[in-house]
C-alpha cells in the first residue's frame, strides 16, 4: 500500500527487533549519548522477549563488555554451567567424547544456562532506564527509502487489513519511522534483511547462507532428574545418515530442562520429517530417564543460521546495518550467538554514535564491518569455519574428526589448516527427488514423551488474528501442487513444525489442495529457507501476532 498517507517520527536511530543484537545496540547508543541521543526500539512480539527462542547457554563475554556490574544489576543469570557432556547416541546406547579431546572453545566454562527471553526482558529494563523507547506489538511491514536508494526508516503498527488485503473499517495505516539510520536486527531470515540483502547485493561476495531448524521443549522434571548446570549434547541418532543435526538438554534453574534438537536444513530425502525426529529423540534412554515423570511446560521453534564466517554478507548498506543472526553469527559447534549478536550490536552503535558526532547520516557505517570482520566476532567465527561445509560433505565422523583437528590448530596457532571450505548448495536446492529416497516410518507419539504436532503448538501459545492477509506468500499458488507435490512430495507438510501447510484431499483421496494454517505459524521461516521451489515467502503478519514464549 505505497499510496498510503502516513504520519512519521525522527529519531536518531530507529533499531528493528527487540533481541539481544538490538537492545545491546539500544543500550550501547544511550550509554555513548545519553538525552542527546534518540533512540527506538521496534518489537514484533506481543511483549519483548515474545519470540525469542535459544537454548540457551550464555557466553557472558557480550554481556561483560556491554554491562560490566550486570551482576550487581540482577540480570537473570542464575545457573552457571557445572558440567559438560558430549555423546554420541545410538539405538539404545551411547557413547560420551572425552572432554580433553575437545577444543577448548567447546567448553562451557564459565558460561550459564538462561532463558534469553528473560534476559531480554532484562536487557529492556536497562534500556528504558537510559530512555531508550521500546514499542512491542509494533511489526515494522515495509522499508522506507530515501531520494539517493538509501534506507531512510521503516513503516511500523499497520493494523486492520482484510484478508485480501484491503483496509477494514478499524484499519491503522502506521507510522513511517525515520532515522540517521536504520539498525536491522531482526533476527534469522528477517523479512526486511531479506530485501536488503537482495537489494544492495550484500551477499554478492560470502558464500551461501546455510540454515539448520532448531525445536524446543521446556520440561518440568522431577527433583531427583535435576541436575542444576548440566550441559548435554548429541549427535548421532536418531538422524543417522538422513541428516545432520543433533540436540542439546541444558538443566536450567527450578527443576526445569530447556531440551533442544537441531536439524540441519540441507538434507536430502524430502520425507524426513524433522519434528517427527525430535518426538522419536525423547524415547532415548539417555534422555528419557530425566523427562520420565516430568511434563512439557511449552514448545517452539525457530531457524538458526549455520553458514558461519564465509557466509556473513555485507553488514552495511547506506543507512543502516546489519545485527546479529540477521546477518549469521552463530557460532555452530559452540551452538551459541548470543554473545556475538550483543557485540555486533554494541560495535553497530559505536559506529554510529561516531558517525552522528561527524555530522554524517544514512551512508555506510564502515567502522562496523570493520570491527565484526577483525574483532572478537571474528577470532569466533573464524576458528570454527569448517565444522559445518565438513559435516555436509562428509558426515558427523568427518567433521568431528578433521573439523575438531582444524579447531584445535586454529585455537593454538590462530590459523585454519584446511583454508575456508565452501558450503555448495542452498537448503532449498539440497532436496531430493521422492521417488529417489524411501519414506520414513515414525511412530505414532505416545502423548507422555512425545506428542503430535498440534498439540505442541499449543505450548507455543501462538495466536494470529485471522481476518488478516495471509503472512506467508506464495509466489506461484500452483507450484506447491503442480510441482512440489509430483517431485517432492511437497514436502512442507513434513519441514514445517508447526503444522501450517497441508496437501487436503477428497475422501477418494483425489482432487488434491495446498492449505495453509497460518494461524499456527511460530515464525521459524524454515518454509522460506527449505521449499526446494523458492516459492514461500515469509512476511510479517500484523504486529502483537505468532508465539508468547513465557520463559524460552
Amino acid at each position: 500500500m505505497t499510496d498510503t498517507i502516513r504520519e512519521s517520527m525522527e529519531y536518531d536511530v530507529v533499531i528493528v527487533g527487540a533481541g539481544p543484537a538490538g537492545l545491546s545496540a539500544a543500550i550501547r547508543l544511550k550509554q555513548l549519548g545519553g538525552d542527546d541521543l534518540s533512540v527506538v526500539v521496534l518489537e514484533k512480539g506481543s511483549e519483548v522477549g515474545a519470540h525469542i527462542l535459544s537454548g540457551a547457554v550464555l557466553d557472558p563475554c557480550g554481556l561483560d563488555a556491554l554491562i560490566p556490574d550486570w551482576r550487581d544489576k540482577g540480570a537473570p543469570l542464575n545457573t552457571p554451567v557445572t558440567s559438560d557432556r558430549f555423546l554420541v547416541l545410538g539405538a539404545q546406547g551411547q557413547m560420551r567424547l572425552p572432554n580433553f579431546l575437545m577444543p577448548p572453545l567447546m567448553s562451557n566454562h564459565g558460561a550459564y544456562i538462561v532463558s534469553m527471553g528473560n534476559v531480554c526482558r532484562w536487557m529492556a529494563e536497562q534500556a528504558e532506564e537510559l530512555g531508550v523507547e521500546i514499542f512491542p506489538g509494533m511489526a515494522c511491514s515495509e522499508l522506507v527509502y530515501g531520494e539517493a536508494g538509501e534506507v531512510k526508516g521503516v513503516v511500523a503498527g499497520e493494523f486492520g487489513l482484510n484478508a485480501d488485503g484491503t483496509p477494514s473499517d478499524a484499519y491503522e495505516p502506521g507510522m513511517e519511522l525515520h532515522g540517521k539510520y536504520v539498525f536491522l536486527a531482526e533476527g534469522v531470515r528477517g523479512s526486511l534483511a531479506k530485501q536488503v540483502i537482495a537489494r544492495y547485493a550484500l551477499d554478492a561476495a560470502s558464500d551461501v547462507q546455510k540454515y539448520g531448524l532448531g525445536m524446543k521443549e521446556l520440561w518440568q522434571v522431577r527433583p531427583e532428574n535435576h541436575k542444576p548446570g548440566q550441559v548435554t549434547h548429541t549427535m548421532g541418532w536418531p538422524l543417522g545418515g538422513n541428516a545432520g543435526g543433533g540436540s542439546f538438554m541444558y538443566h536450567m534453574e527450578n527443576n526445569q530442562v530447556s531440551l533442544g534438537f537441531v536439524v540441519h536444513l540441507n538434507y536430502a530425502n524430502p520425507h524426513l520429517y524433522p519434528y517427527m525426529e525430535f518426538q522419536r529423540f525423547k524415547h532415548h534412554p539417555a534422555i528419557a530417564e530425566v523427562l520420565a515423570g516430568g511434563k512439557r511446560v511449552a514448545y517452539g521453534a525457530r531457524a538458526i543460521t549455520e553458514g558461519g564466517w564465509q557466509s556473513l554478507p555485507k553488514l552495511v548498506f547506506p543507512g543502516g546495518a546489519l545485527l546479529g543472526c540477521a546477518a549469521g553469527m552463530v557460532n555452530v559447534p559452540r551452538i551459541k550467538g548470543n554473545h556475538n549478536a550483543m557485540l555486533s550490536g554494541k560495535a553497530a552503535a559505536e559506529a554510529a554514535f561516531a558517525a552522528i558526532g561527524a555530522g554524517r547520516a544514512a551512508d555506510e557505517l564502515d567502522a562496523y564491518e570493520a570491527e565484526v570482520r577483525s574483532g572478537a566476532i571474528a577470532r569466533d567465527l573464524k576458528k570454527v569455519r569448517n565444522v559445518k561445509p565438513l559435516w555436509s560433505k562428509l558426515g558427523m565422523w568427518a567433521s568431528l574428526g578433521l573439523g575438531g583437528f582444524d579447531m584445535w590448530v586454529a585455537s593454538l596457532f590462530g590459523f585454519n589448516p584446511l583454508g575456508t571450505l565452501r558450503h555448495g548448495k542452498s537448503d532449498a536446492a539440497a532436496t531430493g527427488l521422492a521417488d529417489q529416497y524411501a519414506p520414513i516410518d515414525y511412530p505414532k507419539p505416545d502423548g507422555v514423551l512425545s506428542f503430535d504436532r498440534l498439540t505442541n503448538v499449543a505450548f507455543s501459545f501462538t495466536n494470529h488474528a485471522e481476518n488478516q492477509p495471509v503472512h506467508l506468500r506464495l509466489t506461484d499458488p500452483e507450484i506447491p501442487i503442480r510441482d512440489n507435490l509430483l517431485k517432492f512430495a511437497e514436502p512442507a507438510q513434513r519441514y514445517c513444525p508447526a503444522g501450517v501447510y497441508e496437501v487436503i484431499r477428497d475422501d477418494d483421496g483425489a482432487n488434491p489442495r495446498f492449505q495453509i494454517n497460518f494461524q499456527n505459524c511460530v515464525h521459524c521461516k524454515t518454509c522460506d529457507i527449505k521449499d526446494p521451489s523458492e516459492n514461500i515467502t515469509w512476511v510479517t503478519p500484523q504486529g502483537g501476532d505468532g508465539p508468547n514464549y513465557p520463559n524460552m
